[in-house]
């Protein structure tokens, strides 16, 4: 069956049309735009009319491959940004007039299923696969999802810690001070205490990371000069590595993140808010390594239309 999925979240928007056969899926088209969605909503409340804009115009791009390559079954999901803004009216019709479908705005217990499927389909059939149970992390724009589970999701927690909203709240000098960065710290640790009273935690004995942030920190830990997709996936970072790549990046200037060879021009301003939430999640878990993936929800929302 041949599927498509857009995954439209608080920092970018993807879309995946895949072929899917007796559980195993084909990529036929994987793109992504940063569209910074959520830009200024922690503030306002709102999508301002840059932010609808540039995802409008990104759908208009999606629509045309949709077109092209005929999938069976369409699936928009949004995800944090898009629940509680006040002109979600304005951002819904949008969205239909392009494609003819409604957006799922899902909870975030729906989208931490999803990302758990997304995510452990492919890593599980590894020659040395990780070790059950399994905490699964994925690291987005406007929230965190932390998901435990071994071959389906038993516990989840949806917090509103991400890239974007880190950024935006606390890290806004170039680059951010020492009490900038203790205040990021002090909410991150606040939304990892509300995740380990929800979540059992302690019952994880692997570790696997999705989304941009995670993917882009592995990258520099494995110093890469370029992003290499096939090289991250699967790939296993310490928790060393990692506290050193957050550190560096929450030190460097804009103008220094820029010109590191894995970074994509859209995560250069928010990169050090999504690594520090990593870090800190290693740092109270007391996980060794992270095991990165390169499939996540919007694998997930595809696998779910096939079924």
């Amino acid at each position: 069956m041949r599927v498509a999925a857009i995954d439209c979240g608080t920092n970018s928007i993807r879309l995946l049309i895949a072929d899917i056969t007796d559980g195993t899926l084909i990529d036929v088209i994987r793109t992504m735009v940063i569209v910074r969605l959520g830009e200024g909503v922690d503030k306002t409340g709102e999508f301002s009319q840059g932010a609808l804009g540039r995802t409008f115009a990104a759908l208009d791009s999606f629509e045309a491959l949709i077109r092209e390559h005929k999938p069976e079954r369409i699936r928009f999901v949004a995800t944090s940004a898009s629940r509680d803004v006040s002109n979600r009216a304005e951002f819904v019709s949008g969205i239909k007039s392009r494609l003819g479908i409604e957006p799922d705005v899902i909870s975030g217990d729906e989208e931490a299923e999803l990302s758990f499927i997304g995510a452990t389909a492919d890593l599980l059939n590894q020659v040395n696969p990780p070790e059950a149970p399994y905490l699964v992390i994925d690291i987005g724009g406007g929230s965190t999802e932390f998901v435990l589970g071994t071959s389906a999701p038993t516990d989840s927690i949806s917090t509103n810690i991400g890239c974007v909203r880190m950024t935006e709240r606390n890290l806004t000098s170039d680059p951010p001070t020492t009490a900038q960065i203790a205040a990021a710290t002090a909410d991150v640790d606040a939304a990892i205490d509300q995740a380990f009273q929800v979540v059992p935690i302690a019952q994880a004995k692997s570790l696997i990371g999705l989304a941009g942030s995670v993917t882009t920190v592995a990258a520099l830990a494995l110093g890469l000069s370029e992003y290499d997709s096939e090289k991250i996936h699967g790939s296993r970072i310490s928790a060393k590595a990692v506290h050193q790549v957050t550190q560096d990046l929450l030190h460097m200037t804009r103008a220094d993140r820029a010109a590191l060879g894995p970074m994509h021009e859209g995560r250069i301003d928010v990169i050090g808010g999504g690594a520090l939430v990593l870090d800190r999640i290693m740092q109270r878990t007391g996980i060794r390594e992270v095991l990165v993936s390169e499939r996540d929800i919007l694998d997930g929302i595809a696998r779910n239309l096939a079924h």
